[in-house]
């Protein structure tokens, strides 16, 4: 769902399908450990659909590093996928869904990256200044991705590159 505001400057990266895939289809995660199935409470923010979960949702969670190369910011986190796909596919071009019942639903955390995926920058931002911040922050040559991570519990949220 577009949040009105303008973004040429970046786009989402979905998560990566081999991974979806592998958890989907053969129960490990980037860890390879085996996923848990959930059934949704409904709220829980589902990764590869850019979404919250709706009540009775099956879900898996698995861990997921949105990583490529080792280095020491290299981490793994916990992730809510859908158990079995929606078919929905995740827009580039369009920042999640805000506000109460939305993927970002208050402040959340941008963390940018450059060479050697080692942390440039970071700001706490709203939903609706988001567009603004990663606008600026790949204004500036040395930011290669961005990492949106949730403030609460400092979880995976996506990764935006440029456009």
């Amino acid at each position: 769902m577009h949040s009105g505001v303008e973004q040429a400057a970046f786009k989402i990266v979905p998560l990566r399908a081999a991974f979806v895939e592998r958890a989907r289809t053969l129960g490990r995660d980037d860890q390879l450990q085996p996923v848990e199935h959930r059934i949704a409470l409904g709220g829980e923010p589902c990764r590869d659909v850019l979404r919250r979960a709706l009540p009775g949702e099956k879900l898996l969670l698995a861990s997921y590093c949105p990583f490529e190369g080792a280095g020491q910011y290299r981490e793994y986190g916990p992730v809510f996928i859908l158990a079995h796909g929606s078919g929905a596919a995740v827009d580039p071009a369009c920042m999640p869904a805000s506000g109460e019942h939305g993927y970002f639903k208050s402040d959340f955390v941008l963390r940018a990256y450059g060479d050697g995926e080692r942390i440039v920058d970071a700001v706490i931002t709203a939903p609706d200044a988001a567009g603004a911040h990663l606008r600026a922050l790949f204004g500036r040559a040395e930011i290669r991705f961005v990492l949106a991570r949730f403030a609460a519990y400092g979880c995976y949220g996506c990764r935006f590159e440029r456009a």
